[in-house]
């Protein structure tokens, strides 16, 4: 082989080479945008959640959301309302199960019974005001109503179901210590974290709106 020839081919796995880690680099760098792009969403839920009041709850809760949330905080408040709505619609569905079961075993007349009842109602209501505040997120700024004036609703009806949560754990004070009362009253809290840290996100949003 001549010297032209080697030279010739010398040039082409140059060229290969360059052609590789061009694209190698070009690749790189796309992933690499990607990941801070994802990186840049997540640390927003992070961020955010430290004006809740149980940010760590609040971040593993919502942390799945960051690329439908994008760095907005109306997105991120109607994501924690979603969230608070499967929480308390599930825990609506156990206490309205035990108390139903316990009717059905004629166990209906124990104070336990009494509680799991009241419990029973109040998630019902609570459910209820949640998806009020989600139909109204969904709402937002198109019904000729001011933004302002319908975040004041959400905050109305998240505050309520807030309320109607505690006040089902209230209704366990007078219950002797047992499984039951336990179980119940340790389901109750996880949801009521959840539903404050959405009522949270929502009046940092109503803030940034009235600013």
């Amino acid at each position: 082989m001549n010297q032209k020839s080697l030279e010739n081919m010398e040039l082409q796995l140059s060229t290969i080479f360059f052609l590789f880690l061009s694209t190698t680099v070009l690749l790189a760098a796309t992933t690499t945008g990607q990941q801070t792009s994802d990186d840049i969403d997540t640390e927003f839920i992070r961020q955010s959640c430290e004006s809740t009041r149980y940010p760590d709850t609040c971040f593993t809760s919502l942390s799945n959301y960051s690329s439908a949330v994008q760095h907005d905080s109306g997105r991120l408040a109607r994501v924690a309302i979603h969230v608070a709505l499967s929480n308390a619609t599930h825990m609506a569905n156990y206490v309205s199960n035990i108390s139903r079961d316990a009717a059905e075993q004629n166990n209906n007349t124990t104070r336990e019974f009494a509680a799991i009842s009241d419990c029973s109602s109040l998630f019902e209501d609570a459910v209820d005001e949640i998806k009020k505040s989600r139909t109204e997120m969904k709402r937002l700024g198109l019904t000729g109503e001011s933004v302002k004036f319908q975040l004041s609703n959400v905050q109305t009806w998240m505050s309520a179901a807030l309320t109607n949560e505690d006040t089902c754990t209230d209704g366990f004070q007078k219950v002797d210590d047992g499984n039951m009362k336990a179980d119940v009253c340790d389901r109750v809290a996880a949801v009521k974290k959840v539903t404050s840290n959405a009522l949270a996100l929502v009046n940092s949003y109503a803030d940034k709106i009235s600013a």
